[in-house]
């Protein structure tokens, strides 16, 4: 069976719905997601998308000010509300998961009682409203850890530039990989912290191991691009069209390979 392919709204900047739909529907792409704070525009959005047929397969939560969430206090309070509210938005739109950071930067505050007992409210809040909530690998391994051990429903969305520019090196899916519910899918040139959102195969990520250990976790999801054309020089003078006919192309090629992967273990 072909995978469904999916990529991140606004890649290209700010674009209208109506032309982001038929860019995205011309070029094969059949799931998008986008930031859960842009409460108008997924409103716009979401019955435009299933007339099209696109699934809005996941929300990304906010994540600028997420190390407040580990610290007492009232910034740590309106933290969590906006993480609530997210999970509010899915379920008012029927969108099934949130994506969601743990911290961010080099050295964000440690797992901690207070934090701890706001990330208790928020899976409650999720599954009170029947929202898988996916933790996304940024920097720190030990929060992953922490939330997949404290959390059972608590899922992993493999972000792959992540773990190839933030924490060169390390491999988050034979940990992790049982609890595979999300992708976000992009490539960089491995350099520290430098966070390129390119497209696949425009970079040095290795996207043939990648697609061994997506296949091997049986993961049945979108193949989701989490590109960005403005976070690097590499797509400077492209059109749109073009922007999108060679990020659907690479995603298809990735689609293809993971489904190859799955033949090779089914056989």
């Amino acid at each position: 069976m072909k995978r469904k392919i999916g990529i991140s709204w606004n890649c290209f900047g700010q674009t209208e719905i109506d032309e982001q739909i038929a860019l995205m529907k011309e070029n094969g792409f059949g799931a998008t997601f986008i930031c859960s704070e842009n409460r108008g525009l997924i409103g716009r959005m979401a019955p435009k998308l299933a007339a099209a047929g696109i699934a809005f397969e996941t929300l990304h939560a906010p994540f600028d000010k997420i190390n407040d969430i580990w610290i007492p206090g009232e910034a740590g309070e309106t933290m969590l509300k906006r993480l609530t509210d997210s999970v509010s938005v899915c379920a008012d739109h029927g969108i099934p998961a949130l994506v969601v950071h743990l911290s961010s930067g080099l050295k964000p505050p440690i797992v901690g009682e207070t934090g701890h007992a706001r990330w208790v409210r928020l899976m409650e809040e999720a599954e009170k409203k029947n929202i898988i909530v996916c933790f996304e690998n940024q920097r720190m391994l030990s929060n992953l850890a922490y939330a997949f051990e404290q959390f059972p429903a608590a899922r992993f969305c493999w972000d792959i530039g992540h773990e190839s520019c933030f924490t060169p090196g390390r491999r988050y899916m034979p940990l992790f990989g049982n609890l595979l519910s999300a992708l976000h899918i992009h490539d960089n040139h491995g350099e520290f912290n430098r966070d390129e959102h390119l497209i696949p195969f425009d970079g040095t990520v290795d996207f043939a191991l990648a697609a061994r250990e997506i296949a091997k976790a049986g993961y049945t999801g979108s193949v989701m691009l989490e590109v960005i054309n403005g976070n690097s020089h590499v797509y400077d003078g492209w059109s749109i069209r073009d922007y999108y006919r060679h990020a659907g192309e690479a995603a298809g090629k990735l689609a293809d390979m993971i489904d190859a992967e799955d033949r090779k273990l089914k056989s």
